[in-house]
């Protein structure tokens, strides 16, 4: 078994490795992808970017995402803009401003810096089939850890529940492990969701909290952030938006229509292989 080469990247603390499918020798299955992400025998991330080629035309690539516990994710905001940067840097693409393919359909970004990137996430929705339940607005209630938590459904790619949290104090003080746990699987959402918590600061500036569906939580989440901000201009609050994350900030403008652009910055970590025997190891998994 050879070795297979790989690129670690990260944006604002959301870390993801990148695979070329072309470079494997084998499926990335549930049990290689979680093997290869954990922190201990492994390489270590929050979820693997696979590119590969277009399977229609007008696309540079085709971008699948999968989780550390090898489920795949429909998108990624963080993990988008590192993919997007990456291709430009190694090819792929030749200009700024290019599409690819993403199991949420066609992301459109646009390349401002050596390492920023803007994204065209198209429009979220407030109704979908991962909130079957709920009404057109996607407004919900639930409960969880104790607590009755008012929630703002958003489909941005993937399935957000956002709750709006006046009190930043309480809000930091949160125990996501615990609570996001309960919504993420709670029965109201039958394909799980990712949740986030925020709280304004100032007009177009929150402050907000990320637990995300097959990672628990994290530094950063670009879909997150986005669900997040529509939420916040569903509230009549003043777009652009501006996220603060634990990981940095992040910039999502917010239309009438709920079409979303998404600006923030990524950058390469490392390149490495993984070694011939490791290789083999997963080849047998």
């Amino acid at each position: 078994m050879t070795t297979i080469t790989f690129e670690k990247w990260q944006a604002l603390g959301n870390d993801y490795l990148i695979f070329e499918e072309r470079g494997l020798p084998f499926v990335l299955t549930e049990n290689r992808i979680e093997r290869i992400c954990d922190v201990h025998t492994g390489v270590g991330s929050d979820g693997i970017l696979l590119l590969s080629e277009p399977d229609e035309p007008g696309f540079v690539a085709r971008l699948r995402i999968f989780n550390p516990d090898g489920s795949e994710s429909g998108l990624s905001g963080n993990g988008a803009r590192e993919a997007c940067l990456f291709l430009r840097r190694n090819g792929w693409a030749d200009c700024d401003r290019f599409s690819i393919q993403t199991g949420a359909g066609e992301i459109r970004p646009h390349i401002t810096g050596p390492d920023t990137c803007t994204l065209d996430m198209g429009r979220a929705r407030t109704a979908s089939q991962d909130f079957p339940s709920g009404d057109a607005d996607g407004a919900g209630e639930l409960q969880a850890a104790g607590r009755t938590w008012r929630f703002q459904h958003i489909a941005v790619g993937n399935p957000q529940c956002v709750i709006y949290h006046p009190d930043l104090d309480d809000l930091e003080q949160l125990d996501l492990a615990a609570i996001g746990a309960a919504i993420e699987h709670h029965e109201l959402f039958p394909n799980r969701t990712n949740v986030s918590w925020y709280a304004e600061l100032e007009p177009g500036v929150i402050r907000a909290r990320i637990f995300e569906r097959g990672v628990g939580e994290t530094m950063s989440s670009g879909t997150g952030a986005s669900g997040a901000a529509i939420a916040y201009a569903l509230r009549g609050g003043d777009a652009p938006v501006t996220v603060r994350l634990d990981g940095g900030d992040l910039t999502v403008d917010v239309a009438d229509d709920l079409h979303f652009d998404l600006t923030g910055w990524a950058r390469p970590v490392y390149s490495g292989e993984l070694a011939a025997d490791f290789c083999t190891e997963l080849e047998n998994l």
